[in-house]
């Protein structure tokens, strides 16, 4: 072997040495782990705090086609421990996509995300427009309702794992229930589960907790409740009865709030045994099983407020879980039908009518309501027409009021009859006030009227009236029951104005269109003022009350719902009767102005100077 071939072999030999020192390792396979790093991976998950739930990343798991490992592992998913093999290992659990399922029933039709496990959407069944169609309630469906938040952490965004055998429309035709698991890398789970009846007003929320017990919760509901009917045209003057109300039961009365800005209703006293949302004809709550310490907060939700709509909010819901493993509420989806929602013995008809506390008009006002329109919808039962049903209450209540209305007439026809002579005395002894009083006086004796009587037969019976046609005032105005309902003719729909020609509107007054109702209202108005306010002394002030009356009335009906005019309409002609009944017979001649100033004023006598 010559030098050179002994140089060329040493040559390779180091070149030989040198690359198999310099080559990397082999790596294990790709999601592939030896069993000493699922060890080691499971005594890390076993010194990790149990007690909390954790959301490592939510945004890594915003894009469910990225090929990274998800930040949470499903329901059906765990980590390998002491039982692992040698030869085991540990395959990543497929992503979680974001998934939507519809659930119908015969009364409203929800959709579910199981981003958040929240309610995205609910669109109620029972108050169709004039086309057929069904309205949505959640304003900001993105934001929807019933986001949970857990010690502080919110799920808003935390996908949740759902059977792959859930459809994604159900049509309930038996009690169904849906769940909805998230768990986090230390084997922590939320199960979210919505329970449905096919007739049902509620949803079950169900939510139980495993692997540890959060000390607080919080309910989100941060897409707010849009309003089911259109809203007027053009600005106006007056209440168009549309709501847009935070409601809730302290267990002692049902508040309806309206706010400006975010405000806690209740967290220094009562407790919480519903709180929720109301728009004009429906309303939607958080109904707990029993009163709750829990604290209601709400604020306007932005943007929602636009021309004519008062907007609507964002409400929360939190309290301390005090170490319970579950939190269990249901979701109540209520057109406000006073029969049926009286049926609940939640007092949510005090969402429709409420009275002040101090009186007891919480209980006996709301009672007077139910009964006036269980009365009217008995009359709709003989003759399915509200128009008429509103006609025909009208009058039995002026019938059961007319025994007080007759005294008051009567009491108002006697002192006309004396007033020529009051009008005599307060010329003659009118720079004597003392001897005009005592002047009176005797011409009450004389005529045997007692002015205390005849005061309280005047103003008693009208305070007796007045919570009636107040009760009567509010039905006809929040009362789902006229909805859509025609009447005759050019009146359609009892529940809005009877616009007979848009094409001519009078801003702030009729913005929508010309109608006949109020301006029938204010004639008959006019007649029924003039003549109540004919014993009135003062000529200005009678003047003034015969004209401002009817004026004002006008501009507040002409954005009130028909059927509201048209009980003032028939109370109004009712009125005109009676008084024309009672002063049938003649009346006494008035004296002549000549009468009046002939008559012989009296004045004080001057003391004479010593």
């Amino acid at each position: 072997m010559n030098r050179n071939t002994i140089i060329g072999s040493v040559l390779i030999a180091a070149i030989m040495i040198w690359w198999m020192t310099t080559m990397p390792k082999p790596q294990p396979a790709p999601q592939k782990v030896e069993k000493a790093i699922a060890s080691e991976v499971s005594q890390d998950v076993k010194n990790e705090s149990k007690n909390s739930l954790e959301i490592p990343s939510l945004k890594s798991n915003t894009d469910s086609t990225s090929s990274k490992a998800p930040a949470f592992f499903s329901s059906n998913d765990t980590l390998a421990k002491d039982s692992l093999a040698s030869d085991s290992l540990i395959e990543l659990p497929p992503p979680v996509l974001e998934k939507s399922i519809v659930v119908e029933t015969d009364l409203f039709i929800l959709k579910l995300s199981n981003r958040g496990a929240k309610v995205s959407s609910v669109i109620i069944k029972t108050l169709t427009d004039n086309e057929g169609n069904f309205p949505e309630l959640i304003e900001d469906t993105s934001a929807g309702a019933l986001d949970l938040k857990l010690d502080k952490t919110n799920l808003s965004d935390a996908l949740f794992a759902v059977s792959p055998e859930t459809p994604s429309k159900i049509v309930v035709d038996k009690d169904t229930t849906i769940q909805f698991v998230f768990t986090d890398p230390n084997q922590n789970k939320v199960i979210r589960s919505y329970s449905f009846s096919k007739t049902g007003s509620a949803v079950r929320q169900s939510n139980r907790f495993e692997g540890f017990q959060p000390n607080d919760y919080e309910i989100l509901w941060n897409g707010g409740m849009r309003e089911t009917e259109q809203f007027p045209k053009g600005k106006n003057i007056g209440a168009n009865y549309f709501f847009s109300e935070i409601i809730y039961n302290n267990t002692y009365s049902v508040e309806r709030e309206v706010i400006q800005e975010k405000k806690k209703f209740n967290d220094t006293e009562g407790k919480v045994l519903w709180a929720g949302l109301r728009r004009k004809y429906v309303a939607m709550s958080i109904q707990f099983d029993e009163p709750t310490d829990a604290v209601v907060q709400g604020e306007p939700l932005k943007g929602s407020k636009e021309k004519n709509n008062p907007g609507t909010y964002q409400l929360s819901v939190s309290d301390y879980l005090k170490g319970a493993d579950s939190l269990n509420f249901n979701l109540m989806i209520l057109p406000l039908e006073w029969t049926k929602i009286k049926s609940l013995d939640k007092d949510y008809e005090k969402v429709i009518v409420s009275g002040w506390q101090w009186i007891g008009a919480d209980v006996w006002f709301v009672a007077l309501c139910g009964l006036l329109l269980s009365l009217l919808k008995i009359f709709y039962s003989f003759i399915p027409n509200y128009g008429i049903a509103i006609i025909l209450l009208t009058i039995l209540v002026r019938i059961a009021t007319t025994p007080l209305t007759i005294k008051q007439l009567r009491s108002t026809k006697e002192m006309g009859k004396i007033k020529p002579e009051l009008d005599a005395i307060n010329v003659k002894y009118r720079a004597e006030p003392q001897k005009k009083q005592a002047a009176i006086m005797e011409l009450y004796a004389k005529h045997n009227i007692n002015p205390m009587a005849s005061c309280t037969g005047g103003c008693f019976p009208m305070l007796l009236q007045f919570p009636i046609f107040i009760g009567l005032f509010i039905i006809l105005a929040r009362a789902i029951e006229l909805r859509g309902m025609p009447f005759i003719g050019w009146i359609s729909d009892l529940s809005r104005s009877d616009v007979i020609w848009n094409g001519m509107s009078i801003p702030y007054i009729m913005p929508e269109g010309l109608s006949i109702l109020p301006l029938i209202m204010v004639v008959t108005t006019y007649f029924q003022t003039k003549q109540s306010m004919a014993a009135m002394t003062d000529p200005a002030q009678r003047k003034m009350m015969i004209w401002m009356m009817p004026g004002m009335m006008f501009v507040f009906s002409a954005v009130m719902p028909s059927g509201l005019v048209l009980y003032w309409i028939i109370s109004n002609l009712w009125g005109i009767g009676q008084y024309a009944i009672i002063h049938r017979e003649k009346a006494v001649a008035s004296p002549t102005d000549a009468n009046i100033q002939d008559a012989q004023i009296v004045k004080p006598k001057k003391k004479k100077k010593k």
